[in-house]
């Protein structure tokens, strides 16, 4: 599998990640049996993944436990992204979540942590402060941030050159980072990692109509307002996505090949991409989604792909935010 080496880090990552969120169950996720989340981290290590991204969020440390139980005998070969919740961007509060993280994966170090969303409300100058000097200290070897907008890595970017990485929501059908945040991530070398890169299951071709979605599936911007866990007060536009996703069937099917894999390689054709978080609640499915590292996707599909998904990306406009309307990404 191809790496990547990260900016300003000594190490290198593979093109596809595996995203440890759903392994923890609870959430949208439902039961999960923890023999098959240790199956898929160490499915995923043997398949050739080295990058393996959590977070404190993802059941209270219960996903960098798991990472810990599973891949202990080879953490030397791996590299662990985890991140730190808005609320600990004070600077003592990030030494000591650092800590916390530090714990939670039974280590003395963190090869990448990440600041999981902006907070307005701490100076950012005070958490880029803490990054540095635990990078320093050796308590982390690089650091990134997530869900950072033009105006935050700008604002980000006058307290130090040396964020490795931009964690973003980016998908075939959710295509708004392309405006104005790809190109600023592009110009400052910020490499970025895309989650929701299967748009929870959208891009799978499981789902035909919006009424087959599941209420906790139904909460991004693509679908009404009036479904239950919505809270982006907008109409929404659930017509244009599925008539989007039946167009991506369709040019996948023209070609042979699975849309998942269709819609993972698309991503990684895409320029200021370094890595992409997939995910899989056990062994099979870890298998299935790493085939897409595999394909490789000619211009013209590239073309027909980004042709039929125009219409919707014009239609969801800028806002990078998933699910509010009112943007928390800057």
């Amino acid at each position: 599998m191809i790496c990547i080496k990260l900016p300003h880090t000594d190490f290198e990552v593979t093109e596809i990640a595996f995203g440890a969120w759903a392994i923890v169950g609870g959430f949208n996720w439902g039961h999960q049996d923890e023999k098959d989340s240790i199956d898929a981290l160490r499915t995923a290590y043997e398949m050739g993944i080295n990058f393996f991204d959590t977070a404190e969020m993802y059941g209270s440390g219960a996903s960098e436990n798991l990472i810990d139980k599973a891949l202990k005998e080879v953490r030397e070969k791996i590299i662990i992204a985890t991140k730190i919740k808005p609320a600990d961007f004070s600077f003592n509060d990030v030494k000591k979540a650092t800590e916390e993280r530090l714990k939670a994966l039974n280590s003395d170090r963190l090869d990448l942590l990440q600041l999981h969303w902006p907070n307005p409300e701490i100076p950012i100058e005070e958490t880029m402060g803490a990054l540095v000097e635990l990078k320093k200290e050796g308590k982390i070897r690089a650091f990134g941030v997530s869900n950072f907008g033009k105006n935050d890595l700008t604002e980000a970017f006058k307290y130090t050159d040396e964020i490795s990485s931009n964690q973003l929501p980016y998908n075939l059908i959710w295509r708004a980072i392309e405006y104005e945040v790809l190109p600023e991530c592009k110009h400052r070398h910020v490499p970025i990692l895309c989650y929701s890169p299967i748009m929870q299951g959208l891009l799978t071709g499981k789902f035909t109509t919006p009424e087959e979605v599941p209420d906790d599936r139904a909460r991004t911007r693509h679908f009404s307002s009036q479904r239950p866990q919505s809270r982006h007060g907008q109409e929404g536009c659930e017509k244009e996505t599925f008539e989007t996703l039946r167009q991506i069937k369709a040019i996948a099917d023209q070609i042979g090949k699975p849309m998942v894999e269709v819609s993972i390689a698309w991503l990684m054709a895409q320029p200021a991409v370094g890595s992409v978080i997939v995910g899989g609640r056990n062994a099979e499915q870890v298998k299935k989604n790493i085939k897409a590292a595999e394909l490789k996707l000619d211009d013209d599909v590239l073309a027909q792909l980004n042709k039929a998904t125009e219409p919707l990306k014009q239609k969801l406009g800028k806002n990078v935010d998933l699910w509010e309307g009112e943007s928390r990404i800057k």
